[in-house]
């Protein structure tokens, strides 16, 4: 049996602990950026591999594009309120890993062209 000093214990420690997560000023805009990243890099792999378990390679190919239907999930964020500054940093993670991993893309392009 629970008494209810270990009952208010408990509750204490999770206020301590669970404060940072609603207050705390960067814990949306760093999680929110790394979720963007992840959502950019793992998403399409992990989609890639999962259709290619499950089908033939032919198949997989033409069932790919189906990935851009996640987007439906950062753009539903955006639209209620609670969530729409995790959203807002998600797509700023999104973007800035696509630019970087384009731009890397290219310029090992480039060299690999020149050399």
């Amino acid at each position: 049996m629970e008494t209810e000093q270990a009952r208010e214990s408990e509750a204490e420690q999770g206020e301590r602990l669970g404060w940072w997560h609603h207050s705390h000023p960067t814990f949306a805009g760093i999680t929110g950026f790394f979720a963007g990243m992840l959502f950019v890099t793992a998403l399409p792999g992990a989609f890639a591999g999962l259709l290619r378990l499950l089908f033939d390679y032919d198949t997989a190919e033409k069932l790919f594009p189906f990935v851009l239907l996640a987007l439906a999930l950062p753009i539903a964020m955006l639209v209620k309120r609670k969530t729409r500054r995790f959203a807002q940093f998600m797509f700023v993670g999104m973007v800035v890993t696509a630019l970087v991993v384009l731009g890397v893309a290219s310029l090992v392009l480039y060299f690999m062209v020149d050399a």
